[in-house]
């Protein structure tokens, strides 16, 4: 059984976020890979429970943090569709995944293997006062972006949006992970969005990531297809449009994500490349 080791939304292995793939992953217990994604120690880790065997079909894909399992993960997916590819060339797989149907298309671009998912239907929803969110993360209410206002956004996992109007803000991040860590499980969150916009179709994100047993997250495909429909939902945006999000900068791996909205369509396209880090190992 082979753990192969990617970095996504990057075409630089020393940039992106890891994520474990295991393409062979029929035999493994629900231990055996929970145990392997602690090993990793990367915010998630994908194992294919079929093998790839079925690729032109309807794959089962499951989804590991350090600490649980997840129902979704956006760059642990687009890692797996990458490897996939390099095994058995480019084109479509449909993921299925805890949280629904995720169709994957990889094509090959200039810059090496590209994965666009498309996220399970999404839905976003207003939540009330954010002060012990805030006290959390040492941030201050009126540091807040008033035209990005607090919502809870899922494209097959929670994610609590905050934004903040300044980059030095975002940039300075320093939270009380046990205290963050009580306040998401209570509210079913895997993570924080935490975005400054640049302009109109361009955003700075960090996603700290507790729940997984990790402190941040350095690209987050599953926060950024909720933030699509975020930012549709309150009529911040106007399909079709394409949205860059700016990730992993302030981590030292910075992460490109791409957020396509088409008309007519209520599901988030989420895209990026997808890169070897180094050897595989064996379990």
């Amino acid at each position: 059984m082979t753990v192969l080791r990617y970095t996504a939304f990057t075409t630089d292995p020393a940039g992106g976020n890891p994520a474990g793939v295991v393409l062979d992953a029929a035999d493994l217990s629900d231990d055996a890979m929970q145990a392997i994604a602690a090993d990793l120690g990367y915010s998630e880790s994908a194992f294919l429970t079929h093998g790839p065997e079925g690729a032109d079909g309807v794959v089962p894909i499951r989804y590991f943090s350090p600490q649980a399992e997840v129902p979704f993960c956006g760059h642990a997916t687009v890692a797996t569709a990458v490897a996939l590819a390099e095994q058995i060339g480019p084109g479509e797989v449909t993921f299925s995944t805890p949280a629904g149907l995720v169709p994957v298309v990889v094509e090959q671009g200039e810059d090496g293997l590209r994965a666009t998912l498309t996220s399970v239907e999404p839905s976003v929803e207003a939540v009330g006062d954010v002060a012990d969110v805030l006290d959390i993360l040492g941030w201050k209410d009126e540091e807040l972006d008033p035209e990005l206002p607090p919502y809870v956004a899922y494209a097959g996992a929670r994610h609590l949006v905050l934004a903040v109007s300044t980059r030095e803000r975002l940039a300075d991040l320093d939270y009380d992970f046990d205290r963050l860590l009580a306040y998401m499980l209570e509210r079913d969150l895997t993570t924080l969005q935490l975005v400054w916009r640049e302009s109109a179709t361009v955003f700075h994100v960090r996603n700290p990531f507790p729940v997984g047993g990790v402190v941040e997250d350095p690209a987050t495909g599953a926060a950024a297809a909720a933030f699509g429909a975020y930012l549709r939902e309150l009529g911040l945006v106007k399909a079709p449009v394409t949205l860059l999000l700016r990730q992993g900068d302030d981590l030292g791996r910075p992460s490109r994500i791409e957020v396509e909205l088409r008309d007519g369509d209520t599901r988030v396209r989420v895209s990026g490349n997808a890169v070897v880090m180094g050897p595989p190992g064996l379990d």
